[in-house]
């Protein structure tokens, strides 16, 4: 997994990491079918090509390459390929 959305995008979901991704990667989007019930925003794995892009643009700064996540948000990494899964 390249990187990982974490507990500040709780609530926030701002999207504005998802109108900057190049592959679409990051889910669910605002006009996406589960947008409202979602707690927050998701990285693809399979998809995330490392370009960075989301890291500079969340407002929030909730999104890290998975080998830079702090140690006490660390189940974000599971939470994150879960909804995947």
């Amino acid at each position: 997994m390249a990187y990982v959305i974490t507990e500040s995008c709780i609530g926030r979901k701002d999207a504005s990491c998802a109108a900057v991704c190049p592959v679409d990667c990051i889910h669910p989007t605002p006009d996406e079918d589960g947008y409202d019930a979602a707690e927050q925003l998701f990285i693809d794995p399979e998809e995330c090509i490392d370009c960075d892009a989301c890291t500079e643009s969340c407002p929030v700064d909730a999104i890290f390459s998975e080998d830079q996540v702090p140690s006490e948000l660390q189940s974000y990494v599971g939470k994150n390929a879960g909804y995947y899964a």
